[in-house]
C-alpha cells in the first residue's frame, strides 16, 4: 500500500522487476533535471511530484518512490482512483495475462475505463463511504453513468461543481495525448480528489412541517438534517444594476428568524449573507440570481439549486485534483495512445452526462 512519510510526501513501495523498476525509470525520464523535451515537461502537470526513491534505514535493500500527497491539501478528500484504456495488459503481455485481464472486466474495451475504487465524504453523517474494485466491475454500460455520479454526491446533493471542474482538468490530460506520439500507457489510472467537507452556512430545520409548508421537496430534509453549503451565500437581485432590494434582505431575516432556536446554538450555523453589487462580484449571473419571486415561500429548494447545481460560470472554482498515477507499464512508442484517448473520451461523456441531467 501507500505509506505516509513524516515530511509530507507519499511512499509507493516499488514493484518487483519488471514493473517497479519501469515505473521508476519513467518518472526518473520525466523529471530529469536536463528534460528538455517539451512533452514531457508538460506531463509533469499531470502526475505527482516526484522526489527520487527512498529507503528506510532499517531495511536499505527495500525501495520507495516518493511522491507528493495529492490529498494533503484537502481537509475531507473525497478520492476516486479509476482505469484508464481499453486495455489493462501491455503489448509484452503472456496469452495467460491478457486472458486474466480481459475476465476482470470484459466491458474494458467497450466503456475505456474501470472504476477501481472510491471514497466518498457524506456531510450528513460526518462518515465516508467506501467502494471497491467490485464495486467498478459490476458496473455496465447501462449502470457505469450512475456508478460515477455515486463519487460526486455527498449526501446531500450531486456536487455539479466538481464535476464541472474535474471535465476541465480531463480535458487538459486529454489535449496531452491528442498531441504525443511517443509514449503509451497501459493499465495506469486518473485520481481523482475534491474538497467534501463544507465550511460555511449550516442550516437546521427541525420544524418538518414547517420545512414542508415551506416548499422544501420531500427526500432533501429529514427532521433535524443539516444543509451545508461550500460557500457564504450571495444574494443579489437580477435588476439591471445588480443591487439587492432591500425587502429581499428582510424577507430572508425574518423567514431563518423562524428557525433560530434550531441553530443558535451551534456558532457555525450562522446564516450569512452577503450583499454585494454585481459589479464587484460578477461569480453570479443574473440566470443565477435569487430574486424576490423566488423567495416568497421556498427558500430551501433555491439554495440547493443553486449550490448544488452550480454554473458553468464558476466551475473553476471547486478544489478538485485530477492526476494520471501509476507507470509500471508505460511504453515508447511512434504512435498516439488511442486506447487512453478512447477512455479519456468516454469518461468526459459520462461525466457531462450527469452534469447535463
Amino acid at each position: 500500500g501507500i505509506l505516509q512519510h513524516p515530511d509530507g510526501t507519499v511512499l509507493k513501495q516499488l514493484q518487483p522487476p519488471p514493473r517497479g523498476p519501469r515505473e521508476q525509470e519513467f518518472y526518473n525520464k520525466v523529471y530529469d533535471s536536463d528534460c528538455c523535451d517539451s512533452i514531457l515537461l508538460e506531463l509533469r502537470e499531470y502526475l505527482p511530484k516526484y522526489f527520487g526513491v527512498w529507503s528506510p534505514p532499517t531495511a536499505p535493500n527495500d525501495t520507495y518512490l516518493k511522491l507528493e500527497d495529492v490529498t494533503r491539501k484537502f481537509n475531507k478528500p473525497c478520492i476516486m482512483d479509476v482505469k484508464i484504456g481499453q486495455k489493462s495488459y501491455d503489448p509484452y503481455a503472456s496469452a495467460e495475462k491478457i486472458q486474466q485481464q480481459v475476465s476482470k472486466y470484459p466491458l474494458m474495451e467497450e466503456i475505456g475505463f474501470l472504476v477501481l475504487g472510491m471514497r466518498v465524504y457524506h456531510v450528513s453523517s460526518d462518515s465516508y463511504e467506501t467502494q471497491n474494485q467490485h464495486y467498478g466491475r459490476s458496473l455496465t454500460k447501462e449502470t457505469v453513468k450512475d456508478g460515477i455520479s455515486k463519487f460526486f454526491h455527498n449526501g446531500y446533493c450531486l456536487r455539479k461543481d466538481a464535476i464541472a471542474a474535474s471535465i476541465q482538468k480531463i480535458e487538459k490530460i486529454l489535449e496531452w495525448f491528442e498531441g504525443q506520439a511517443q509514449l503509451n500507457f497501459y493499465a495506469s489510472s486518473l485520481l481523482f480528489v475534491y474538497e467534501g467537507s463544507c465550511q460555511a452556512t449550516t442550516v437546521r430545520l427541525s420544524d418538518v412541517t414547517l420545512a414542508e409548508k415551506r416548499g422544501v421537496p420531500k427526500g432533501l430534509l429529514s427532521g433535524g438534517d443539516i444543509l451545508e453549503y461550500n460557500n457564504n451565500i450571495h444574494v443579489i437581485n437580477s435588476t439591471e444594476n445588480g443591487k439587492i432590494e432591500a425587502s429581499v434582505s428582510k424577507g430572508l431575516s425574518k423567514f431563518y428568524a423562524l428557525h433560530k432556536k434550531a441553530y443558535s446554538k451551534r456558532h457555525h450555523s450562522q446564516l450569512s449573507l452577503k450583499v454585494e453589487n454585481l459589479e464587484q462580484d460578477n461569480v453570479w449571473k443574473s440566470s443565477t440570481c435569487i430574486t424576490q419571486e423566488h423567495l416568497n415561500g421556498n427558500v430551501i429548494p433555491q439554495l440547493e439549486k443553486v449550490f448544488c447545481h452550480m454554473p458553468a460560470e464558476i466551475k473553476e472554482s471547486a478544489n478538485v485534483e485530477v492526476r494520471m498515477i501509476d507507470f509500471a507499464h508505460v511504453f515508447p512508442s511512434n504512435t498516439k495512445d488511442e486506447g487512453y484517448i478512447y477512455g479519456l473520451k468516454n469518461l468526459i461523456t459520462v461525466l457531462q452526462n450527469i452534469l447535463d441531467n
